[in-house]
């Protein structure tokens, strides 16, 4: 494929041209051809899905026809796969996610079918701009960071290994929003992702489900409000992706519900003028999945939300309780056809609807219904954040769920029971294990539904498991060992790297042979290859090659020069104070006035990376995105250091642009304050793509580490045993008072050296990183992180030994495939096994 094609989307080891009509075959598509004739499938969706002259058409109307095509390809392997599971009955996984980040499907499609031979035969013949083409097609706004982005991970993987499983989510008309930068704050825009047809989706009114609330609602005012004591009705219809799993044998299904009223409108009260109000029930129902994360910082983003949580919930259970149903007629073999996967809290009323289902509608007794519902379900804890744990108003509940109120309390109180006869006397214990909150105002604490209900409860890395057993959930842990484990996460190879670095892919083929494409333990072959001069060479090529593709694009996209000489060192991920971008941005700070000090210090050329978004209403998180803005137009102002430093905020973080980014970066940053990173995932992105890691003992960081050796990583700052232990006695003022270059560094920012026209802007940040006592513990793990920063220069001048660390983590990476993942969770969890598709 041309040089365009390939920074778009890679070619794949595929088959040879003289198979392309066996794969092909494989497909069902017969004697069909996919382009170069009049009845071909491109040709023909070409013309009639856009009726214009196809000399005419567009890059938007070429994507579509392709797009189109892929899926006419695919569609017959797709049903045989649906077809299959119907017939086989085997134990079906279904992963419960408010947000799948899929990124764009288009080029994975081909890479993961096989297809890439068909694909360079269409663009030769067709003079198709397959760039042009590529970017017609927008990222999915069905998540926004590492929870949804590893949704889409394990999908891929579960498809690979061929295992009957669907995703179930939210078809959200909105992203969360398209973050655009002016006068470098962050300013949010609609996210309309599905404002052009989307090829990929299929829908399915005809299996539409209802969802029942306790009260209805009616426009008063201008405004929406709740009318209690009428129950009202939603309708959910399902909307179909394919799932393809690598090489084709596979095709699952990602099921994504949208919300619909009953009736379209009343037309009485249309007629009589009342045209808000006669809309009042379709409004709310669009309105339910109309957008990824409303706001939360009112009450009624934060309602909408708890609806849309039931509605997935709802929506999910009715609609695999069915699929259940027409193969199954005993009730008590749920549990053995049925595994039901709650990524994080969100999808934990899964508790009570399932055993409502079973109480009301199956009318099964309580103990049985209980035991039904528990070995069915389990759960993944994604943090250790308590604001992160949620916990919804017990009067939420009685106004829109009575009867889940109902089921929960029955729930607690048994729980309750069960406590104080294990362990009498303890009525502190009792008080953190229930499921209801006492206070003021009472709520239900959503985790602790989730672990009580279901059979398992996993940590995504050690550490991670280590401190919800002990910390976190500690009560709910020594109360019930047995269901605690730990599932460190991973990413798929396919995506992140054979799709994404097609130089370095093409390296470790070439190397090793394709089979680390479905099997990344493989990897390990690399490791003798780190004293291989002609390995090393090449592995330095293709890193060369990524950061000038990557340069070369963010000059013709933004206008933005960076030099592919320099060290490319990013930080990508959401903004938050724990992941601690502000801590990156002190190092900067500091880097800069070493040089105003000393114009004449030997330091390598650097470029600083940023990307990541800030929730709308996180201020301070938007503050700090304004301030890596302020410093990078401060820094690109400052003469003396011209080209030795640079800063650059990329806007609109998204998968697309980490397919751009990742494999052009020569360090990753992963330095959260440690015990707060549940695991990461870009972590190990980055490691799989020859980065080199500076980070905290943090997440899945500790174990990437361990595998490759901690002399091949600069690991620095406090544990997370440190960190919990410092917190009565620990006063930043002390590292302001005693280190010259962090004072140094703060002064510059509260001296308005980099406010411009702003005086005070940043001012802010005295009170998070002095006056409010630092939290996150930016200030004392600085010293540290400059000096790990010291060590990593020295390296990065010894060439050859910085390749034989890149070749060590390339080879250590293997184990943090999504592949190992789902493998664990298969065995260790579900009780799932492959279904071959014949």
């Amino acid at each position: 494929m041309s040089s365009d094609a390939k920074t778009a989307g890679p070619a794949t080891p595929g088959a040879p041209a003289t198979d392309r009509d066996k794969i092909l075959e494989q497909y069902g598509c017969g004697p069909i051809r996919f382009t170069g004739a009049g009845d071909a499938l491109y040709e023909r969706h070409l013309l009639f899905d856009s009726l214009v002259d196809p000399a005419a058409v567009g890059p938007r109307e070429r994507y579509e026809a392709i797009a189109r095509s892929v899926r006419d390809v695919l569609s017959q392997r797709w049903l045989r796969t649906e077809q299959t599971y119907d017939r086989e009955n085997p134990k079906r996984i279904y992963y419960l996610s408010m947000e799948f980040l899929i990124g764009r499907s288009l080029s994975n499609k081909f890479a993961n079918l096989l297809l890439d031979d068909v694909a360079q035969r269409a663009v030769a013949e067709k003079g198709i701009d397959w760039l042009a083409a590529l970017e017609q097609e927008p990222d999915a706004g069905l998540g926004n960071g590492g929870l949804g982005r590893l949704a889409a991970c394990f999908l891929d993987s579960m498809a690979t290994l061929q295992l009957p499983a669907m995703g179930c989510g939210l078809r959200y008309e909105y992203g969360i929003f398209r973050q655009a930068i002016r006068d470098g704050w962050q300013q949010e825009q609609p996210d309309n992702w599905l404002r052009r047809p989307d090829p990929w989706e299929i829908a399915r009114p005809q299996e539409q489900v209802e969802v029942k609330l306790g009260c209805s609602f009616e426009v008063r005012g201008g405004t929406l409000g709740v009318v209690t004591g009428r129950p009202s009705s939603l309708l959910g219809i399902p909307f179909d992706r394919p799932v393809v799993g690598y090489g084709g044998k596979t095709i699952n299904t990602l099921r994504l519900w949208a919300a619909a009223a009953p009736d379209v409108f009343d037309f009485r009260a249309f007629s009589a003028g009342e045209f808000v109000g006669a809309l009042a029930e379709r409004l709310t129902a669009e309105s339910l999945t109309r957008v990824l994360y409303p706001d939360d910082s009112t009450s009624l983003g934060q309602g909408l939300r708890f609806v849309q949580e039931y509605f997935l919930v709802s929506c999910s259970l009715a609609d695999l309780v069915r699929r259940f149903r027409r193969s199954n007629a005993d009730w008590n073999a749920l549990p053995d056809r049925i595994a039901i996967q709650l990524n994080d809290t969100h999808p934990s009323l899964a508790v009570p609807e399932l055993m409502r289902i079973l109480l009301d509608e199956a009318q099964l007794g309580w103990d049985q219904a209980w035991n039904l519902t528990q070995r069915t379900l389990a759960y993944t804890n994604h943090t250790l954040l308590p604001e992160a744990l949620e916990k919804w108003p017990l009067r939420w509940f009685e106004l829109l769920l009575p009867r889940h109120l109902e089921i929960i309390l029955e729930i607690n109180s048994l729980l309750l029971a069960e406590v104080r006869a294990r362990f009498p006397g303890d009525e502190g214990r009792v008080q953190r294990v229930s499921l209801v909150e006492e206070g003021g105002d009472r709520k239900i604490r959503m985790a602790n539904l989730a672990i009580v209900g279901s059979h398992s409860t996993n940590g995504v890395a050690a550490i991670h498991s280590d401190l919800l057993r002990t910390v976190t959930v500690k009560d709910l842990a020594e109360t019930f060992p047995e269901r605690f484990s730990n599932k460190t996460n991973g990413v798929t190879p396919r995506r992140w790297l054979l799709l994404a670095n097609p130089g370095l892919a093409a390296v470790l083929t070439e190397a090793i042979g394709d089979g680390w494409i479905t099997d990344l333990s493989q990897l390990a072959q690399l490791k003798p290859l780190a004293e291989d001069q002609g390995f090393r060479s090449a592995i330095r090529a293709a890193k060369r090659d990524a950061k000038s593709r990557f340069a070369d694009w963010l000059r013709s996209t933004s206008g933005i020069s960076v030099d592919p000489a320099s060290i490319f060192d990013s930080q990508v991920k959401r903004i938050h104070e724990y992941k601690r971008q502000l801590l990156n941005a002190l190092r900067v700070v500091v880097l800069y006035d070493r040089l105003r000090q000393d114009p004449g210090l030997d330091m390598a050329p650097r470029t600083f990376l940023f990307a990541g978004k800030a929730a709308p209403a996180y201020h301070l998180a938007k503050l700090i995105i304004k301030f890596l803005n302020s410093l990078a137009a401060t820094i690109d102002a400052d003469p003396s250091v011209r080209g030795r430093l640079k800063v650059v905020f990329l806007p609109e973080y998204c998968v697309s642009l980490a397919e751009r980014l990742i494999p052009a970066t020569d360090v990753s940053n992963q330095i959260s304050t440690a015990g707060y990173e549940a695991s990461g995932t870009s972590n190990m992105k980055f490691m799989m793509n020859g980065a080199l890691t500076i980070g905290t003992r943090d997440g899945a960081t500790i174990e990437m580490a361990e595998a490759a050796g901690e002399e091949n990583f600069f690991l620095f700052g406090l544990t997370a045993d440190r960190v919990s232990g410092s917190r009565g006695w620990y006063n930043p003022y002390w590292h302001y008072d005693n280190e010259p270059e962090t004072r140094a560094a703060l002064d510059l920012i509260f001296q308005d050296h980099f406010s411009g026209p702003e005086h005070g802007i940043f001012e802010p940040l005295r009170g998070t990183l002095l006056t409010g006592g630092d939290h996150y513990m930016h200030l004392a793990d600085l010293t540290a992180y400059l000096e790990a920063d010291r060590k990593l220069l020295e390296l990065y001048a010894d060439p050859e030994e910085w390749v034989r660390k890149v070749v060590a983590n390339l080879a250590a990476s293997g184990r943090f495939s999504s592949d190992r993942t789902i493998a664990e969770y298969a065995t260790g969890i579900w009780g799932a096994e492959p279904c071959v598709i014949l």
